[in-house]
């Protein structure tokens, strides 16, 4: 029973150590992490952040933000309207772990089974999350609502959080 116990412990930590470490900003790595965008029109994209494991759903946001930043000056505009937005959270790994207890009878003719059984959740799982944003870039001044954003104070923000950590 302890050996079963040992199995299961080092699979648990194997899976946790092949997992890869949260993702730094930047476009799609060979582990599918970063940003990507698509193009709708001339002046629409949508845009794709997939956060590593050990990423919080606000930093994956913060990444899709700014991208959605980056582009608008890349192509030229000065801020951009969020006309669609989702984050979607990912459990993926680990090992699910239960349990069961039974009784029953072997070489009677007659017997009575009874059984309890019960799932303990999953060890060594993690949760990623991915942020779709689809923009409206646009020149001029910035609309006062709360979908719109100018890319440069976007940009300026992200800088300062660079330094800062």
């Amino acid at each position: 029973m302890i050996n079963k116990f040992v199995i299961l412990f080092i699979s648990v930590f194997a899976i946790g150590c092949a997992t890869p470490g949260p993702a730094t900003y930047g476009p799609v790595d060979a582990n599918g992490f970063g940003f990507s965008e698509t193009p709708i029109e001339a002046d629409r994209y949508r845009i794709l952040f997939r956060g590593s494991a050990g990423m919080s759903p606000e930093t994956v946001e913060d990444f899709a933000f700014r991208r959605a930043a980056e582009l608008t000056k890349e192509k030229g505009y000065d801020w951009f309207r969020v006309v669609g937005r989702s984050t979607a959270g990912d459990v993926r790994g680990g090992v699910d772990v239960g349990g069961g207890v039974g009784t029953g009878s072997i070489g009677r003719r007659s017997s009575v089974g009874v059984g309890l059984g019960g799932n303990f959740g999953r060890l060594g799982a993690r949760e990623f999350y991915t942020t779709r944003l689809e923009v409206l870039m646009a020149n001029g001044e910035t609309p006062d609502d709360a979908d719109a954003y100018n890319a440069s104070i976007i940009l300026d923000i992200a800088r300062e959080n660079d330094v800062a950590q």
